[in-house]
């Protein structure tokens, strides 16, 4: 199982949210430079980051602390957060993210999400946010009515191979991630599943890389000192 520590970004900013709520910022003192140096020291070899002004506004707000973390940290970088456009994948792959997330933009143009996936294959993956259990899109602001784990079959269906599935109700509350979603998602054939939201110990990566998820976002956890990432990955990769 592969680690992603995340990024996310607010204003140049990083930051971690509670439940995905834009009113509760948490601000922390290091640059975006500096956090993808600590990982990649602490044994990250990939990071997962995250625009969130640009998953409100659709467009890249913080492109250039993408391409600074991919710079500073030399590892796999996901980037999500405002994709909207072919124009945008392009930039930031064209940066060396090794893969880009599709959001909103899976959900309002499924079509493009496809296309997407056919011509950079293995360079997409589609970010499916669960609000009791239904889709969120746009940060996190609208609850569609679609079934969260359906969507994810019909993904699978379409020959879309790479989900982050995130429980919003988990995400950055430090009190564990919801692993029966996850029990649940892994028996999707063909589907590789990452999943996001919530993980706080180290008996949980143990439990997601046992029931066969592809990678884990580590996020809050890491930030306040709960997870040692260090252990996390050494966890995912040896057991």
């Amino acid at each position: 199982m592969i680690i992603f520590p995340a990024i996310d970004i607010i204003g140049g900013s990083v930051v971690r949210l509670e439940r995905g709520d834009y009113g509760a910022v948490k601000k922390y003192s290091l640059s975006v430079e500096e956090a993808a140096k600590s990982f990649r020291a602490a044994g990250a070899s990939h990071i997962h980051a995250v625009d969130l002004d640009g998953a409100k506004s659709g467009e890249a707000e913080n492109a250039d602390c993408v391409k600074r973390i991919i710079s500073a940290g030399q590892c796999y970088v996901e980037i999500g957060g405002g994709v909207r456009s072919e124009a945008q994948i392009e930039s930031y792959l064209a940066a060396g993210a090794g893969r880009v997330i599709l959001g909103t933009v899976a959900v309002k143009d499924f079509g493009f999400v496809k296309r997407a996936a056919k011509k950079y294959p293995e360079k997409i993956a589609v970010g499916v946010d669960a609000a009791d259990g239904k889709v969120a899109i746009s940060g996190w602001r609208e609850i569609t009515g679609i079934d969260a784990v359906d969507f994810c079959r019909r993904l699978a269906d379409e020959g879309i191979n790479s989900v982050i599935y995130t429980d919003i109700s988990r995400d950055g509350m430090l009190s564990g991630t919801n692993l029966s979603a996850y029990e649940r998602l892994v028996g999707i054939k063909g589907l590789k599943i990452t999943a996001s939201g919530g993980i706080t110990y180290l008996e949980e990566v143990r439990a997601l890389k046992d029931m066969g998820v592809y990678a884990a976002i580590l996020g809050k956890a890491l930030y306040e000192g709960k997870l040692d990432l260090s252990e996390a990955v050494k966890i995912a990769e040896d057991g």
